[in-house]
């Protein structure tokens, strides 16, 4: 596994931790953040989990013809994060199949959430084309700790 990195963040139990700042150019001119940018601190936590379980997804795409695409997202936004908030987003694998991935992911600010995703990612090949996920990248996910699989859906409720 790679650690260390900046911006890798670190696994907590079976949960990927990505420290975020809430920049000028994340936010609407009131101050808080865009809706559509929760969905790139999503990405961004998905990369990192990715990263740390030793994919590299532009060594997926230039050797293997594998990429991801997000298939379906359902995101209850909660509560607004605001210019230089720090923030948190949770990633924990909920499902890992044959040719897909389910995450759950929470933004959070001081323990607090303020946006809840449930994303399914579909793995590709480079015209578009469904494939398996490589064993590879299948066992290298399966090797990291889960706390349960299976399907989850938004609560709407914070902790």
């Amino acid at each position: 596994m790679v650690d260390g990195r900046p911006g890798s963040g670190w696994l907590q139990g079976s949960v990927h931790v990505l420290p975020l700042r809430v920049y000028w150019e994340d936010t609407d001119g009131t101050g808080a953040v865009y809706y559509a940018n929760y969905l790139k601190y999503a990405e961004r936590a998905r990369t990192d989990l990715l990263r740390l379980a030793g994919i590299q997804q532009s060594a997926l795409l230039e050797d293997g013809d594998v990429t991801f695409a997000v298939r379906r997202c359902e995101v209850a936004y909660l509560a607004p994060a605001r210019l230089d908030d720090e923030l948190e987003v949770h990633t924990r694998l909920t499902d890992i199949r044959g040719a897909s991935l389910q995450a759950e992911q929470i933004v959070r600010r001081n323990g607090t959430d303020l946006v809840k995703a449930i994303v399914n990612v579909a793995c590709l090949d480079r015209s578009g084309k469904p494939r398996r996920l490589p064993a590879p990248v299948k066992e290298s996910l399966a090797a990291l700790p889960h706390s349960r699989l299976g399907a989850t859906t938004v609560d709407n409720t914070t902790n």
